[in-house]
Parts: C-alpha cells; structure tokens; sequence
C-alpha cells in the first residue's frame, strides 16, 4: 500500500476539481482526501502503485473543462493504516500569500437551462439555477480558499435536497459553492424606482413594462443593466439622452443563436465565442433585414450581440420574444452600477423600474466584448467570464503590481508564473472611476495578500493611474513607456520568448521625448526597447480638443504638408472662421507634437466628410472604417532613413487631397488609407528585419481593434515571410497596458539581481 500527496496548481477552485479528484479516486478504489487551500488544491491518495500511477496521470488530463491546471506535482509520504474511503476536507487557509486564482465567473450551462425550463422541475423559472459547472464566481467570493462560507451565498442557508444534492458525489451540484434552489436562494423582485414591490411575477411584470416602452434596470451578476426594447426607437432614444451616450454603439441581449442570427452574419468562430461559457457580446455585421432601431449604433454596420449569460436573462430575454438593448447600468463614463444602495440615487432618472435581487454582488463585471478578425476571436474588453482568469508570464518571480493607463483600465499583479488581471475598470476620467480602480487595486492585494516589491506605471504625468502611483507606498515605482508596455504585453500574451519587432499604432502614449507618440516600429522585448521608426510628427492643435474634434488635425496634417496656406478642402468649409487660429496654434512650439496614427486616422476622416467631431473615443475611425468601399488604390509609401527612421505622411496626404478636389469618393479614400497604413507597416517592419534580423511581428495599439486594417495587414505580413504575433488573452487597447508593464517590471527585478 502507498501513499501519495498532490499539489495541483492553476485555476482550480471554484471550477469543480475536489469532485472531479472525488470521482477519479473511487473510480480506481483508491482513499484519501482533496482541499482547497491558498496554493490551490491538494489531494493526498492512497492504494496500489498502478492505481496511484494512473490517477497521477488522469488529474490534469480529465480535468474538469473549466479548470487550467498549471503543475501537479507529486510527493511519496507515509501511508494512514485503517483509512476507508475518499473525502472532501475543510478548506484551510494561511496568512501567507495566495497562489489560488479566483475563477471568472461561467455562463449558464445547458443542463441548468433545461432545468429552468422543465415545468416538472423543482427549478423551473428559477432565475439563479447553477452548478459545478457554471455560475457566479469571481462576483460573489469575498475571500479564498474558495469556498460557501466565504461567498455572498453564505447568508442562504441550505435546504435539504440542496444540502443532499451538495453532499452527493455523483451529483454535478456535488460541492457547487453556489447551488441554491427557489426554497433557499436568492429572489427575484419588480418595483418602480419610487414605491412598494409588483404583485406580478418579476419577469412577466419587467417583460410588459418594455413592450410598454420602458427602461428596466436589471440587477446583473456583475452589476445592474438597463434594459429596454431594442427595435423601440423612442424607447432607445430615451436611454441615451437619459444615460448621456449620444451615439456610442449599444449592445443587445437575444435569446439564442437563431435569433442573433437574424439580426447579424455570424460565422463558426463567433457562434463558438457566443455559446462559450465566458458568453461576451460579439461584434458582427449587421444584416439588412435586423428589425433594430438605428439608434443603437448609429455609427457603424455591426451590432454587439450576446446570448444570456444567467437563467435570469434567459428567461428575460425567452419572454421578451424580441432583442432587448442590454447595456451597463450607468452614466456613461462611470462605473457599473453594483451597490444596492447606490441603484436609486445613480440610476433613478435613468431606469422606469427595477428588477433585482437580494444576492450580494461583491465585485463589479462588465460583460466582455469581442469579435472576430483575420481568422481568431480577438477580445477588444476583457472583464465578466474572463476576468480575474489569469495569463502565465515567461518567468516565476517576485510580485509586481502594474496600475495600467488611463483609458479601458486594467490593474495586473505579477504573482509566482501568473499574471492577475483586473476586470475592465473604464476609463479613469471621472472621480467615480478612479475611485473604482483605487478599490480594484486594493481588492487585489487583499484578495492575495501580496505584497508587490515593484510599481509599475506608465510616463503620462496627467494619467490618474501615475498620480496614483506617485501617491503609494506600496513599493517602490517603475515608469514604462505606454508603447514598449504594449509590445511586452502583445509578447506575453502570445507567449512569444525574446525581441521581436512591433507595430505599435494608437491614439496616444507619452513617449520619452515629451511628444505623443502612436505611430512607432518598436524592436525589443520585456527587458528593452529601441525606437526603430515612427510616423512623422504633428502638431495636435489645441491638445485635447483636437481629439474631440478632428477636422483640428486635419488642418494640422494639412499645415505640416503644405504649410500655412492650406488647400481648401469641401468637408472643413464650416470651419473656415476658425481656421486661422487653429493653424497659428500649428506652428512650431505652439501645440504638442504627435506621431500618431490614430490622429491620422481621425484627419482622415474630417477630410473626407465622414466625421468632424467626436463624442466617444475612436468614434471618427469607426466611422471611417465603415466608410470604406470595395475598390482600392495605392498610395505611396515613403520611410526616411534614421535613427529613427520616419514613416512620411506627407506625400500621402497630397494624393488624398488630390482625390478629394478630383472628387473621388470617400468610400475610395477610406479604403485605399486602410490600404496605405498596412503597406507602411509592412514596408518599415521589412526595414527593421533586414536592420536587426528579426522576424516576428507583434501588433499592438488601439488602431488594431480596426479589423479592416487587421485582415490586411496579417496576410501581407505573412506573406512577406513574418511570424505575426497578435493578442489572444487580452485586448490590443490600452485594456492590455497593465500585463504589459507587469511583464516589463519582472525583466527589470530580473536584470537588477
């Protein structure tokens, strides 16, 4: 007879894997015990030597599928005489700091789904139905090990046949944290925002109050929604003056596969993204028949659809019988709305009613976003069904907290091979938000009690992030420049050891010279970067003011190639009275100068008409994506030579201007820049390989949300011979800074021991 204990590392807890030990032990007649503890899972087993032999193999390889096991490492101790059987033991817990991940939370599965929908089951409508195998998770924990005890299910006492159904290994509820049932869990209620409850059942009461024409805040698992009637057009319109979104794209709940169907193109990819049990909202092109009011995206040819992520929804959206705008329960630029108490004063002239519940959401979820570019699913916001999922760094090390940027923040904590990442936290812009990040950051240490031994943050000296940093006394801090954590975080998030060459295009990021910079060709890794190349500088008239409004960088662009008397270009005549000033504010010394290709994407667009203002970030090279047509024509493509090398506009915006007074239309235009920015990249990366040797690519930045440019520019690259390294696990947006960084501050402790 031997023994052996186990410690399982990874994401195991939360995910079903002290009953998958469970079944495997007495599937091979073997005893012993399974917990959870702050390292994850431990397992001792004991029994002949073949059996513990295979048992040993079949941890990792019939691992429950939401489980990512990491290590399982084994060990021989001494064998317990008289022991009968296998069992679960209390979970324990230490001072030290946790290695155990939090699980994201998991979509409904089919098996609760049909439950809910068995008239015959004693779960029927039931609106928190769950099991091992999908549920809250990372919104309801308050503490790890992950156990009832120490999740906001812990105040629903269990009844019986749940208590049975918890205790049964051959149960799939068997250990399900969150298990509940209508006798013992948490309900559902429909009021007004002012007053006493509905008598109503809660779902046929919120589904008449839409087709009444309604918004129904809805108390989701990560936070509350704001629901209504998506093909209501006043309705829709309403929410937005309300919410204060003027055209931001809003996204749509239906209830399943066949009914985004008819509203979108979907192909296998997003079908598998949708019915994933991370269930994001998936961007996709918007059929012609889709029966959605405009005003849901009123900007762009795609729609964010999603499937329901809980029973509620489900139900929801099953009774509603039609798409339901299902967008965060907020004021646009705040955070999700997750408090209770905060539900009436942050949502009460927004929402008609409520629909919630009396379950505790302990840490704010936005759903993901997502879609489909050049052949893989790409996330473009990771937080509900992704987040806190952690994302393995190249190096065990000490802990480093990285604190991101400022727009689409995220927080990361370099712990032991993991990187931690936050949920999307938005944009630190409003006091509310930046309040959120100050709760996220120290949610995360307390959560593993870590004690990070480096601050990483980015140069920006406005960024609130880098205020923040400046303000701690949690460790000592690192400065990153905004692109190189870019390129380290496309790296590590492909798993790509050592330098590559990167194109880095986005808005802005403070660069080491004082300029924005967002155009740049980057060589190196983690440990190091060079500035191989970069898009010419711009003046950015009036600094901000001339993102909001980029008809401004228009005249800059047209300044730089043409000098102070510049063409009279159709699209910008409204503006002609203050022309004068703007180009003042265009010669040298009088505006920051920029270098990025997200401005030249929005001169682009004020030039041909498409988009003189802008009311939401990116929403001018939105629009100008979609205004791109099929033809195409090539613009030149000019690189001077340096150290480092500059990537001119110039010549590109004389034969846009050409076009322009030829009265060429912008649908060629559009396409033929789209054209123009891959055949940049591509030349200056072939530039960098022959300078370096290089031949890998990694593509990071905002600009690569553009799938447009994306599925130009992949095939060219490989073609040309390049390994292209693209993001997987988080998004190419500033959404990705923080892994980045992360990784930059573990090479920085490693090169100084």
């Amino acid at each position: 007879m031997r023994r052996r204990r186990l410690r399982i590392a990874g994401t195991v807890q939360g995910v079903g894997f002290r009953p998958h030990l469970h079944r495997l032990a007495r599937s091979l007649s073997l005893t012993g015990a399974a917990g959870n503890d702050d390292d994850g899972v431990w397992c001792e087993v004991q029994g002949g030597q073949a059996d513990l032999d295979d048992f040993v193999v079949r941890v990792a390889a019939e691992a429950p599928p939401l489980a990512r096991v990491d290590s399982v490492r084994s060990s021989e101790v001494p064998a317990v005489e008289g022991e009968r059987e296998f069992s679960i033991a209390a979970s324990g817990s230490g001072s030290g700091t946790v290695a155990g991940t939090v699980p994201p939370d998991v979509a409904a599965c089919s098996s609760c789904l049909a439950e809910v929908a068995d008239p015959g089951g004693r779960r029927y409508r039931y609106a928190f139905t769950c099991c091992t195998d999908c549920g809250p998770r990372y919104t309801v924990v308050q503490s790890l090990p992950y156990d009832r005890e120490r999740t906001s299910m812990a105040v629903f006492e269990l009844c019986a046949t749940c208590e049975a159904e918890y205790r049964d290994p051959n149960d799939r509820r068997h250990h399900a944290q969150a298990v509940c049932c209508p006798g013992c869990g948490p309900a559902l209620s429909l009021r007004p925002m002012t007053g006493e409850a509905f008598d109503a059942d809660p779902i046929e009461g919120a589904v008449a109050l839409l087709e009444a024409g309604s918004i129904v805040a809805v108390k989701g698992v990560g936070g509350y929604q704001l629901a209504c009637r998506a093909g209501d057009s006043a309705a829709v319109t309403r929410l937005r003056r309300r919410k204060h979104r003027e055209e931001k794209p809003f996204a749509l709940l239906v209830a399943s596969v066949d009914a985004a169907r008819e509203l979108v193109e979907l192909d296998d990819l997003a079908v598998r993204a949708l019915t994933g049990p991370e269930a994001p909202i998936v961007l996709a092109p918007r059929r012609e028949s889709a029966r959605v009011a405009r005003e849901v995206a009123p900007d762009t040819r795609l729609l964010g659809v999603m499937l329901p992520a809980t029973p509620l929804h489900a139900l929801l959206a099953d009774a509603a019988g039609v798409p339901l705008v299902c967008t965060s329960g907020n004021r646009s630029d705040e955070p999700i709305v997750t408090d209770d108490a905060r539900m009436v004063p942050e949502l009460g002239d927004i929402a008609d009613a409520v629909m919630a519940h009396d379950r505790v959401i302990e840490r704010r979820a936005d759903d993901s976003v997502g879609h489909v570019v050049a052949s893989d699913f790409q996330l473009l916001r990771r937080a509900r069904g992704y987040a806190p999922g952690t994302v393995r760094l190249d190096r065990d090390g000490p802990p480093v907290l990285a604190v991101g940027a400022e727009l689409k923040s995220t927080v990361c904590l370099a712990l032991g091979a993991d990187a931690h990442m936050s949920v999307h936290l938005g944009d630190l812009e409003h006091p509310a938000a930046l309040a959120a990040f100050e709760a996220a950051v120290a949610d995360l240490l307390e959560l593993t009690r870590a004690a990070p031994e480096l601050l990483v943050h980015d140069l920006h000296p406005e960024y609130l992030s880098t205020k923040f940093a400046a303000s701690s006394d949690l460790a000592p801090r690192l400065g990153v420049q905004h692109h190189h954590a870019h390129l380290a975080s496309c790296l590590t998030d492909a798993g790509f050891r050592g330098p590559a060459i990167g194109v880095m295009f986005d808005g802005m990021g403070w660069g080491t010279d004082g300029t924005l910079w967002g155009g740049e060709i980057l060589v190196g890794d983690a440990g190091g970067y060079q500035r191989f190349a970069h898009l010419q500088p711009v003046p950015m008239p009036g600094g901000t003011a001339a993102i909001r409004h980029p008809w401004r960088m228009a005249l800059a662009h047209l300044f730089e190639t043409f000098g102070p008397d510049v063409p009279a270009i159709p699209s910008l005549a409204d503006h002609r009275a203050e022309a004068e000033h703007v180009l003042a504010q265009c010669r040298p010394g009088q505006s920051i100068l920029t270098t990025s290709i997200g401005r030249l994407f929005d001169s682009m667009a004020a030039l041909c008409g498409i988009a003189l203002s802008a009311t939401y970030e990116g929403q001018a090279a939105i629009r100008f994506e979609q205004a791109a047509g099929p033809d195409v024509r090539r613009y030149p493509v000019e690189i001077t030579t340096g150290e480092p090398a500059v990537i001119e506009f110039s010549p590109l915006i004389h034969a846009v201007v050409s076009d322009l007074l030829a009265g060429q239309p912008p649908a060629l235009i559009a396409a033929s820049f789209h054209r123009w920015v891959a055949d940049a990249a591509v030349t200056a990366s072939r530039q960098a390989r022959e300078s370096t040797g290089l031949s890998a690519v990694a593509l990071s930045g905002g600009v690569f949300q553009n799938r447009r440019l994306v599925e130009l520019l992949v095939p060219d690259l490989e073609r040309a011979g390049f390994e292209v390294l693209r993001h997987r696990q988080v998004p190419p947006n500033d959404g990705g800074i923080a892994l980045g960084q992360a990784a930059i501050g573990r090479a920085t402790l490693a090169a100084r021991s």
